[in-house]
């Protein structure tokens, strides 16, 4: 089983298609292959299983990949004829996204982190650290901050 905590399961008619897809189009690597109803995929430290659909409508998901250049990506994934459905983007949140649509399509959001921010500077707030108590992910504005010595709850001289 790959490492990843969280790993989506995605539904395909085809799944050797499927996975062949992703990793030519958005840079994924097949890790595992069990006959052709599964694969499973990595992408950095992160994973996906490509499982086989067969009965009725596939019910389409939106997953989010972050990678370290949101641009190239993006242009990688127009050269191998993935649907793009919004363009690079910079967000309030200091997140650079594009979002697009696989052969089935499934939406892919794929994001780089361009700016540092805290919540409060874009209208979120921030509640808990991670549930595992993880620390914060170097450059994240997803990752939830500590505060340092001294600082209150909101990361600020008390």
């Amino acid at each position: 089983m790959p490492a990843s905590e969280v790993i989506p399961e995605i539904p395909y008619p085809d799944v050797p298609q499927a996975a062949e897809w992703l990793c030519q189009a958005f840079g994924f690597s097949e890790r595992l292959r069990v006959g052709t109803h599964r694969s499973q995929l990595t992408f950095g430290s992160g994973s996906v299983i490509v499982t086989a659909h067969h009965n009725g409508p596939i019910a389409c998901q939106t997953t989010m990949v972050r990678v370290d250049d949101v641009d190239g990506h993006f242009a990688r994934a127009s050269r191998q004829g993935a649907r793009i459905l919004s363009p690079p983007a910079d967000y309030p949140y200091g997140e650079r996204q594009y979002t697009a649509a696989d052969l089935a399509g499934h939406r892919w959001v794929f994001s780089q982190t361009i700016r540092d921010t805290h919540p409060r500077e874009w209208g979120g707030t921030l509640l808990a650290q991670s549930a595992a108590g993880h620390p914060p992910v170097a450059g994240s504005t997803r990752a939830q901050r500590r505060p340092g010595p001294g600082a209150n709850d909101e990361g600020e001289a008390a």
